[in-house]
């Protein structure tokens, strides 16, 4: 889904109509971090004779999302006793065939918490180039092809970015800057590297302290950006051409689920979920309204339509109106989850830690689970959506779920 930072007076966000198919899913939760497919043609019945598509190996662990440029699905995993060797690596997302790999030598820290790892944070691209972010702070930039272009090892540059549970913040890229979070008790820092050359734009001290949040893309209608960046603090957007701060919510937010925006609202996993309107340059956000019933757990909120949803730690759906923020139903799933979900049309796509795929129709009421589809195998990522397919993975495989091909008449 297309969606419009304006900046004319007074700050505001419209969205465009969802493409009839996903654009491509350039970064971590796709087009502007949102985890919305518009309407594509992913299936809603799930079979495990006819839904799965294909089904690939992995060289090594990860819980990093596929990036998908056109028909290359790009992922990273880490492998080795150490998870210190680095992978990058092309697929088909029609048949799952590699087209290319690459592998390196991570230069920082690769410990992580037993449940994540080295390959955490998703990879990010602006259609002609490939960035890819590890837990070691290692960062690659390669063409289309795989071709390296430059590389940063950003422990070497600031030794104390490290963090014993491992990192995960996912790049986001905007204006030609690469724009990377790493905020650990040791140092905290946003940095703005060049895509072109992976110099330093620009380079701004946090708070130190741990966060695994990952920053937002705000489209504007000059054809500029805002990168909206969320912690413990709050959440400050930011020009990506000189870290230029241009507002900030300064209440405080979650550390792990990330905010997600939708029209003319940002709702920021801050005291539940609070839902904000940037306003002129310069001026603090306004806030709509605030409810602590929504919290989420891990996974980052979801909109469709004029509905908010968010997942609990019990494994509890909650639907709320984006209006107003009064809840509106809840549903029981089978969790727990630290997969964000992803939203096509009037359905969610959630995958539990146990790699249990439920598809809820969120038009009924109360919501409805349609169909389930158990993957045998741990997942821990977020899915990603390209080509009118679902793109799962775990540490061992990846799996592209797709439905039959539309006809004229659907």
């Amino acid at each position: 889904m297309n969606r419009t930072l304006a900046l004319a007076g007074s700050l505001s966000l419209s969205v465009a109509a969802a493409t009839s198919v996903a654009a491509d899913w350039l970064q971590f939760r796709g087009p502007q971090g949102a985890g919305s497919a518009g309407d594509a043609n992913l299936p809603i019945v799930l079979d495990a004779g006819k839904s799965v598509a294909w089904k690939g190996d992995l060289p090594g662990r990860g819980l990093s999302s596929p990036t998908i440029i056109g028909d290359r699905l790009v992922v990273t995993c880490a492998s080795g006793p150490q998870l210190d060797r680095l992978h990058l690596l092309c697929l088909s997302t029609t048949n799952g065939t590699r087209r290319w790999e690459r592998q390196f030598w991570a230069t920082g820290r690769t410990t992580t918490h037993e449940k994540i790892s080295a390959a955490a944070p998703s990879p990010t691209s602006d259609g002609e180039r490939i960035f890819a972010l590890f837990s070691s702070t290692d960062l690659f930039a390669v063409d289309l092809d795989g071709n390296l272009l430059w590389l940063r090892g950003l422990m070497r540059d600031y030794p104390n970015a490290s963090n014993a549970l491992g990192l995960s913040s996912s790049p986001v890229v905007a204006d030609g800057v690469v724009v990377v979070q790493i905020e650990t008790d040791g140092d905290a820092f946003v940095v703005g590297i060049d895509a072109k050359t992976g110099l330093n734009r620009w380079k701004i001290e946090r708070r130190k302290r741990a966060n695994w949040s990952s920053p937002l893309v705000l489209n504007a209608a000059d054809g500029k950006h805002l990168v909206a960046v969320q912690s413990s603090t709050g959440v400050t957007a930011l020009d990506p051409a000189t870290g230029t701060e241009v507002w900030s919510y300064k209440d405080g937010a979650s550390t792990v689920p990330s905010s997600t925006v939708s029209g003319e609202t940002i709702f920021v996993p801050s005291f539940g979920i609070t839902a904000l309107v940037p306003q002129a340059s310069g001026q603090p956000p306004r806030q709509l309204w605030r409810a602590s019933q929504l919290r989420p757990a891990t996974a980052s909120p979801v909109v469709v339509g004029d509905h908010l949803f968010t997942l609990n730690d019990a494994g509890v759906l909650t639907c709320a109106a984006t209006a107003t923020g009064d809840r509106v139903w809840q549903l029981r799933l089978k969790g727990p989850f630290s997969a964000s979900p992803i939203a096509a049309g009037k359905h969610l796509y959630l995958v539990n830690e146990e790699g249990l795929v439920q598809v809820v129709n969120v038009e009924k009421p109360g919501g409805e689970i349609v169909s389930e589809l158990p993957l045998g195998e741990a997942v821990i990522g977020t899915p990603s959506v390209g080509e009118n397919g679902l793109y799962v993975r775990s540490d061992q495989h990846l799996w592209r779920l797709a439905g039959p091909p539309r006809t004229a008449v659907q």
